[in-house]
């Protein structure tokens, strides 16, 4: 059974920073396409960062030099670091697993809320 577990979300000023963690069991978070999303409101769920099938990072330009997404093997543990944080980036953030190269599938974790103040 797949899990993805956020957590490190808040309340922080604009400029501040937050680390952001995906704790996964059923999976393997350096063999799967994983990923950050987010989801303000009113808006559709958009992507943060994501690893491709072979390592590759894609980032949001609206995160690029800001944000930093990482895995630990050993944790089985995805993170997104964000750091200069803007009121633009509250939202919902969501860990996603897309799969690996040999068998697709989709899960969500249940998100955690971020949320930064003028």
């Amino acid at each position: 059974q797949v899990q993805l577990v956020e957590s490190g979300g808040g309340l922080v000023q604009a400029g501040g920073s937050l680390r952001l963690s995906c704790a996964a069991s059923g999976i393997l978070v350096s063999n799967d396409r994983m990923g950050w999303y987010r989801q303000a409101p009113w808006k559709q769920r958009e992507l943060v960062a994501a690893f491709s099938n072979d390592g590759i990072i894609n980032y949001a330009d609206s995160v690029k030099g800001r944000f930093t997404i990482s895995r630990d093997s050993a944790k089985n543990t995805l993170y997104l670091q964000m750091n200069s944080l803007k009121p633009e980036d509250t939202a919902v953030y969501y860990c996603c697993t897309r799969g690996t190269y040999y068998r697709m599938y989709t899960y969500w974790g249940q998100g955690t809320q971020v949320t930064v103040s003028s």
